[in-house]
């Protein structure tokens, strides 16, 4: 192997500085030289060539011979062992180090302290196949290789291997022990399984190639194992010896394969494996590490490998059971190792090195050459110029959300479909399906089961396995047909205890296929999908953890497409390469701000504010969420439903009255849905619609206008003062209970009669209208009342009331549990924030009915209020709206509707059709960083919610800021809401400069 890669230099004592001297005066150069450098000053300017003699001169015999271990490091061991590392770095100048369990920060000051002693610097080396996460406490694990078996493009394990690469550089890591390029054919192997890609020669050899390159191309040496393959194994080889029974065609032909592909591709190392492969040698308990056929004849001559030669850890029960400690040494480097790895004692094995040397069994030259084969590959690693590793923000740099972004990708890249025989995957129709999930073996609060209720209703089941949890399901799940997601947690890879995986488990699932539609979902081993072939949907998420819980939902929900396959056969029906491809259905998915290029930190400040707000009380609590390009970037909810902390906290779950927001998220929806189909005309006049206005004051009223603003409404009446005498409620109006005539709950306990709408109408009718202009014309003047009649024009043209008609037209088919009018008659009023007490009007502190007064005479379902929602599913509804009227699979309108309400409609107000917006230069209710294109509305109760198409942003804001006092204006004084953005758009800019500039998109 040639290392071309010159990086760094370290210095060396005088006696080699007197060497380097005269080789530079050979060569006519003219340097001066200090006589009394320290261990690790630099020689810069020396090649590769040049620096490797150099060393290699330096050192006695005994040390050159030090040069080839690699000894075993603990972090997390006690001063005794870094005492003895330490005798071992200083007496016998050992090669490398091979870390094992710690902590980074722990491992780092350990590797300092030691490198510091070292005569030469030494390789670091770690088991990293999934990332530090292997070996090291408090850092991030990337997916298992067979989890990355079932990607479909190797573009993303090559960057995996590159953020690796990264993350171990600034551990002061050379080389990850990684790829393992073993073919996994045989499903009961113990010690390979979900470290193999799978059982394909030719899809091992590309992704072990890609991960490979991903690691080398960023100054990380990669290491193939297990040479010459470990996978179709029964045994342990740190526990025994086992024994590959292949014929040499069939060992070249599969077993061989993907450590030839690597070797093309420049692998720069690889590890030798404790295995005994008889078609190679057939001495007795011989495994190949010692094998001299093996090492030299094949790998080196047969294979043509010039690199870096690892034995697998020597303390291994797989040749420790019948070597001693030197012994076995002697022996790997007789086979043509290079690196004697975890050598259980390396003064005794440098001692039986020198007698074989001595006794001529080993060549002098052949050390040398090997020594120097090791030099060579520390001055690719850059150990010519070695630098400690920089202790400061060390936690941080090894959790960069790009990593975090990353991990959750593969995972959502690997989650395969196996079966889908009846195409309900990805689920589309969500109105008309029941859904229920439960989870087997996982805690109640998992993440998989709270992401499913980002997607639709569910109603969510646990047990930890137990039969008779599953008597008593068995019961709960009787009745209508539904949709059962079925998953199973904690599965572990052993196949003779069924992979944790229970007869009673399946026998229950099969019972209940007969009447649910149930489809499977396995987070762990895919072996145990052979338990599930009789299922007609099953899906395989490899693994236990916060990422594939949070990206399966996505798959299932087609938030995410997706191609992969098994990277295993599992049964006759889940043969390797099976994965049912879906495709997207454009719903949001839940993902890292970097994923879209937003910056996380500033971004996070949006924390910081929400915090402060909720200090000052300008609010109790609030949820804030932002979506870019599709991606849920930012979801969180701060404080509680009431200043009293000892009261619930607000969570995702929390439901808000949303106030005006309900003129765009309800009346503007109906009328949108009716003009698209040709039955609404926004240059008519209402009148036309409804005759009752004829005559009146409002009979030449246009749509255009009401819907903008500028029609001479009165802004607001409060009517409910025509309804009561005094502080009382009249009884005339209202009654303390439900009957036949009081029909309508304006608080609980208190019903209006069931003709007040009727009233309401009469009255808005009569009411006067603005004054006109100087022009002849009405000025913009926000008003309720255009939205009483537009509900009443919808209504008339629906022929239904406009809560019915937006359920079932877009909030069911979009899956938004909580988007509704009166939700105490759906969920518990624990679940919703308060908002004012209102003693004026109703008299007690107002909870689960709307604020609004008006609002809450018709019963709680108005033009202009009455709405309440979660941030998500308030967040869905302004993402379809974003995305021309498409979402999940459905048109909900044609693509030219959004472009005609979302527009500046008028030039004399900022207004659109229903919609607000900017002001005609930026700002006003919205950032000044806005683009002209944004849409949205904000309600009295402090909610917002806002929708970017320039810049693919969806923002919302929901909050009680009028809880207890509705004159509490903190929230808008202090412009809370276009802050918040703010944030948002700097969050943008910081990646990218150039795309935000003053009010729109440069």
């Amino acid at each position: 192997m040639v290392f071309t890669c010159s990086l760094f230099a370290k210095g060396f004592a005088y006696s080699i500085l007197v060497m380097l001297k005269k080789w530079i005066i050979a060569s006519a150069i003219i340097v001066g030289l200090s006589a009394t450098l320290p261990a690790h000053t630099t020689s810069s300017g020396l090649s590769q060539h040049e620096w490797v003699d150099s060393v290699y001169n330096s050192l006695t015999p005994r040390q050159r011979l030090g040069q080839l271990f690699m000894v075993a490091a603990y972090s997390n061991k006690d001063a005794a062992h870094k005492q003895e590392l330490s005798k071992l770095v200083t007496e016998y100048n050992i090669g490398g180090l091979i870390f094992f369990q710690g902590g980074p920060m722990r491992q780092a000051r350990m590797t300092n302290d030691l490198q510091a002693q070292a005569k030469v610097p030494m390789l670091i080396g770690m088991d990293a196949e999934w990332g530090l996460a292997m070996r090291l406490d408090s850092t991030i694990s990337f997916p298992r290789q067979m989890t990355l078996g079932a990607i479909a493009d190797n573009a993303y394990i090559f960057k995996m291997g590159a953020e690796i690469a990264r993350q171990c550089k600034r551990m002061g890591v050379h080389v990850n022990f990684a790829p393992v390029v073993d073919v996994n054919s045989n499903p009961n192997n113990p010690v390979i399984g979900m470290r193999s890609f799978g059982e394909s020669k030719e899809l091992v050899a590309a992704k072990g190639s890609a991960y490979m390159r991903g690691l080398q191309n960023y100054g990380v040496m990669a290491n193939a194992k297990h040479f010459p393959g470990h996978g179709d194994t029964d045994a342990d080889s740190h526990i025994s010896l086992p024994v590959i029974k292949h014929s040499k065609e069939r060992l070249d032909e599969v077993e061989l394969f993907p450590f030839k592909r690597l070797i093309a591709d420049s692998v720069k190392s690889i590890m030798v494996g404790h295995l005994h492969v008889p078609a190679y040698d057939k001495a007795n308990n011989r495994a190949a590490t010692l094998s001299k056929n093996i090492v030299t004849n094949i790998l080196k001559k047969q294979l043509g490998f010039k690199g870096l030669i690892f034995t697998d850890a020597l303390n291994m029960k797989g040749v420790s059971s019948y070597y001693k400690p030197g012994e076995v040494d002697v022996k790997a480097l007789l086979a043509g190792n290079d690196v004697l790895l975890f050598a259980e004692d390396v003064p005794e094995a440098i001692n039986q090195i020198e007698k074989a040397v001595k006794g001529r069994d080993i060549q002098g030259k052949e050390i040398e050459k090997r020594v120097k084969k090791i030099l060579a590959a520390k001055y690719w690693a850059g150990l010519n110029k070695y630098q400690p590793i920089e202790q400061s923000n060390l936690y941080k740099d090894l959790h960069m959300a790009q990593s975090e972004a990353l991990v959750q990708e593969l995972y959502g890249k690997a989650v395969t479909i196996t079966k889908n025989d009846y195409k309900w995957l990805p689920f589309k129709t969500l109105d008309t399906t029941r859904f229920t999930s439960l989870a087997i073996g996982a805690d109640k609060t998992n993440t998989f089961q709270k992401m499913l209720s980002n997607y639709a209703p569910f109603e969510h089941f646990h047990t930890t396995g137990r039969s008779k949890d599953f008597d008593t399901l068995a019961s709960r799940f009787k009745g209508k047909r539904r949709t059962i997601i079925v998953s199973f947690h904690k599965i572990n890879g052993s196949s003779s205890r069924n992979y944790g995986i229970s007869d009673t488990a399946v026998a229950f699932l099969k019972k209940l296929q007969e009447k649910h539609n149930v489809v499977v979902v396995v987070f762990g081993n895919p072996y145990s999908l052979r338990n599930f072939k009789d299922f007609p949907a099953v899906v395989c998420a490899y693994e236990d953890n916060k990422y594939t819980h949070a990206v399966t939902p996505q798959v299932l929900f087609g938030a995410i497409e997706s191609e992969a396959t098994l990277p295993v056969t599992v049964a006759p029906n889940m043969k390797l390469g099976t994965g049912l491809p879906t495709l997207a259905l454009n719903r949001l998915r839940y993902g890292y701000p970097e994923e879209v290029q937003m910056n996380g930190d500033i971004l996070a400040r949006i924390d910081s504010l929400a915090n402060l707000i909720i200090k000052q009380k300008a609010t109790p609590g609030c949820q804030v969420l932002v979506a870019k390009d599709g991606v849920v970037v930012y979801d969180k909810s701060f404080g509680y439903l009431t200043y009293d902390t000892t009261q619930a906290a607000v969570s995702d779950s929390t439901i808000y009255d949303i106030a005006s927001i309900t003129k765009v998220a309800s009346t503007l929806q109906a009328v949108m849905y009716l003009y698209e189909r040709g039955k609404l005309d926004i240059m008519a006049k209402a009148s036309d619609y409804l005759p009752e206005l004829v005559g009146t004051n409002k009979e030449s009223l246009v749509i255009s206008d009401i819907l903008t603003h500028q029609a001479g409404l009165q802004p607001y009446i409060p009517y409910w003062k025509k309804t009561i005498k005094s502080v009382s409620v009249s009884e005339v109006y209202y009654c303390n209970s439900k009957d036949n005539w009081f029909t309508n709950e304006v608080a609980p306990g208190i019903f209006s009669m069931k003709t007040m709408e009727d009233s309401l109408w009469i009255w808005t009718i009569k009411s006067d209208l603005l004054e006109k202009n100087k022009r002849g014309v009405y000025d913009y003047k926000y008003s309720d009342l255009g939205f009483y009649i537009m509900k009443r024009v919808a209504e008339k043209l629906l022929d239904m009331p406009i809560d019915k008609f937006n359920a079932q037209t877009f909030y069911d088919p979009l899956g938004l549990a909580t988007m509704t009018f009166k939700p105490l008659e759906k969920f518990p009023a624990t679940m919703i924030a308060p908002t004012e007490k209102d003693v004026l009007f109703r008299g007690k502190l107002i909870q689960g009915t709307v604020h609004d007064q008006g609002a809450a005479m018709f019963g709680g379902v108005a033009g202009h209020a009455g709405l309440f929602s979660n941030a998500h599913d308030l967040a869905v509804l302004m993402q379809m709206n974003m995305q021309a009227g498409y979402y999940g699979g459905i048109q909900y309108f044609a693509p030219s509707v959004m472009p005609v309400f979302t527009k500046k409609f008028f030039d004399r107000n900022r207004r659109g059709l229903g919609w607000d917006k900017p002001l005609p230069r930026g700002g006003g209710p919205v950032s000044k960083m806005a683009s002209a294109s944004t849409f949205g509305h904000t309600g009295f109760t402090g909610t917002a919610a806002w929708a970017d198409p320039d810049h693919g942003l969806v923002f919302i804001f929901l909050s009680n800021r009028v809880y207890p006092d509705a004159e509490n204006v903190k929230l808008i004084s202090g412009n809370i809401r276009p802050k918040i953005q703010d944030i948002i758009y700097e969050s943008i800019s910081a990646n990218y400069p150039n795309v935000i500039g003053k009010h729109g998109t440069n």
